[in-house]
């Protein structure tokens, strides 16, 4: 026995040191490199992208409009279909490696429309005569675009789990140090990479053609992709687990099921499945329906030998029930969110916008029409940093206790901050319409106008702030709202938000379009001088303000927060007895 046992003991060491030997700091750069190339790429592209459409494709503007909130759709959905396969089936690491083969395919697909003349339609520089695209043309474009989604989605769907867990794994105190700034680095990484993409990519395409600002993308995507493989060996790569998607899924089809069957009166554990340690006996009374899903209807045919479901489709534990009622609770809050990404990413035609106006920053540098987006960037970090170190330390200076803004509250600053910038630019697009119709340029859609672009910069700072106030407490509220069980949940919902928002702004466009060529020229027309423009964000403004009242209306349903609780009841026990209302 004591040799076996020494026998085991020296068959284990070598696997413990190889074990040790993997991850760590050293396998960091390589995996956000990847995330950074992909945001590079796909910010890069989407931001001159309109510009590419409506000239090199001849698309009508609201067309162009739409391909790109399709596009933009799928690329904020496709993270959530990735993280479910990572989870479940591939793992993180084989997600990335798929996920940046496809999108660096897509990019070298986009890349050939521009270099290859028969694979785009002949359009006349001098002029807004363009031949109609063929179906191969079209085909080989919206490949391209869904390929890089594609690759996008399993990029972003692993990358910040797969660095954490080259981490966390590994227990000592030097890298639980690192886990902690791992998630600085990371944001950091994705807010840098976003201003490269605006500035960097977007001046190579004005200035050296499509050709090269597609092909530099196509490279970096290549070299970073090349990289993260070499890096292989060095990784702690985890085995898949179940997805929290599935357990939903589950709630819902076992609830289905069982939906004739009676609830009890009286709730009892005896009644419902528990899970083994689990805290929660029974389930609350909000949205009961589901509760269903968790009633043992004969405890000999629903339960195997050891206590757990015979089959989790026919019946689900409690906890199962109550992360789907959690995730409900808070969906009516979070879509509020989906109304201010409509009308903050108005980017496409803030673009057009931008092109027709002076740019010119000195006499021998302008501004891309396309690059006027890393204002929005600028304006999120620039606001973070002031209100973390400087506007709560020296409110709370002033007041003598400390002061913070309630999770909810910071999410309505957001929606009035994204219906002030849509003002903003629907009084620019007013003012530099009627200049160009004084100036005689109506004709003429590509003909700059006497005015500056930085009129623009108000929409841009008050959607930074929008972003910051709205999107980052969506976040901290998901975060403090649902189950830790549920992070991975958490962290999509936002993404899941945006997703849908770009399909509602593609709906209202076409609907836009539709409505209003009928009396005429379109509001949203691709020659801007003769649409209205300033109608249409008229419109936007009006829909954010209805947004604005039915976020009151839920967030007065919902009631106080946890997270604001939390802080409260910690601010208690401090000798701070600071009343918080609510979130």
């Amino acid at each position: 026995m004591e040799a076996s046992s020494e026998e085991n003991s020296s068959i284990r060491e070598p696997l413990l040191t190889s074990h040790a030997s993997k991850g760590g700091f050293r396998t960091l750069p390589f995996i956000l490199a990847t995330e950074a190339s992909e945001r590079v790429a796909t910010i890069g592209l989407a931001s001159n992208m309109i510009v590419y459409l409506t000239r090199e494709f001849g698309m009508e503007t609201a067309k162009a409009a739409n391909v790109i909130f399709f596009w933009s759709a799928a690329t904020n959905f496709t993270p959530i279909i990735g993280a479910f396969l990572a989870d479940s089936y591939l793992g993180k690491f084989r997600m990335i490696g798929f996920g940046s083969m496809v999108c660096f395919l897509g990019i070298v697909l986009l890349w050939l429309t521009a270099m290859v003349p028969q694979a785009r339609p002949y359009c006349d520089r001098f002029s807004t005569i363009c031949e109609v695209p063929t179906t191969l043309q079209l085909l080989l474009l919206y490949c391209s675009l869904g390929l890089i989604s594609v690759g996008a989605g399993g990029i972003r769907s692993s990358c910040l789990a797969f660095g954490s867990d080259q981490l966390d794994k590994r227990k000592n105190p030097e890298s639980a140090k690192t886990l902690q700034s791992f998630f600085s680095w990371y944001y950091a990484t994705v807010s840098f990479s976003a201003l490269v993409a605006v500035t960097f990519i977007v001046y190579i395409q004005d200035h050296l053609g499509w050709g090269m600002g597609f092909g530099v993308p196509a490279m970096l995507m290549f070299a970073s992709s090349l990289s993260f493989f070499l890096a292989s060996s060095l990784y702690i790569k985890l085995k898949a687990e179940a997805s929290p998607i599935t357990g939903f899924s589950q709630v819902l089809v076992a609830s289905f099921r069982n939906r004739r069957i009676e609830l009890p009166s009286h709730a009892t554990n005896e009644v419902y499945h528990l899970r083994k340690g689990s805290m929660i006996q029974v389930p609350s009374e909000k949205l009961r329906f589901l509760n269903k899903a968790c009633v043992i209807k004969d405890p000999q045919r629903d339960l195997t030998s050891n206590g757990t479901a015979s089959n989790p489709w026919n019946l689900c534990t409690i906890d199962q029930v109550e992360d789907l009622k959690a995730l409900l609770g808070v969906m009516p809050l979070c879509s509020a969110g989906i109304m201010l990404s409509v009308t903050v990413n108005q980017g496409p035609f803030a673009v057009i916008q931008a092109s027709t106006m002076d740019r010119q920053i000195t006499s021998n540098f302008e501004i891309p029409a396309g690059s006027f987006s890393m204002f929005l960037v600028i304006s999120v970090v620039i606001w973070i940093a002031f209100y973390d170190r400087i506007a709560l330390p020296l409110a709370s200076k002033i007041k003598g206790k400390p002061v913070r803004l309630g999770l909810k509250q910071r999410m309505g600053i957001g929606l009035i901050c994204s219906c002030a910038s849509v003002i903003t630019l629907a009084v620019v697009e007013y003012t530099r319409r009627n200049i160009a119709i004084q100036e005689g340029l109506s004709d003429e859609p590509h003909a700059l106008v006497h005015m500056s672009a930085l009129w623009l910069l108000p929409y841009y700072v008050l959607g930074g702030l929008a972003e910051a106030f709205n999107g980052i407490g969506q976040v901290e509220f998901c975060y403090s709202e649902l189950p830790k069980t549920m992070l991975t949940v958490a962290a999509n919902i936002y993404g899941l938000g945006q997703s849908i928002a770009s399909l509602v702004a593609s709906f209202i466009t076409s609907t836009v379009d539709n409505v209003t060529k009928r009396g005429g020229e379109s509001w949203v027309s691709r020659n801007i001088n003769k649409g209205h423009y300033d109608y249409y964000y008229c419109l936007l403004v009006g829909l954010g303000l209805l947004n604005f009242i039915c976020f009151l209306a839920c967030s007065k349903a919902y009631g106080p927060c946890h997270g604001d609780q939390e802080n409260q009841a910690e601010k208690s026990t401090k000798g701070d007895h600071e009343r918080v209302d609510g979130c």
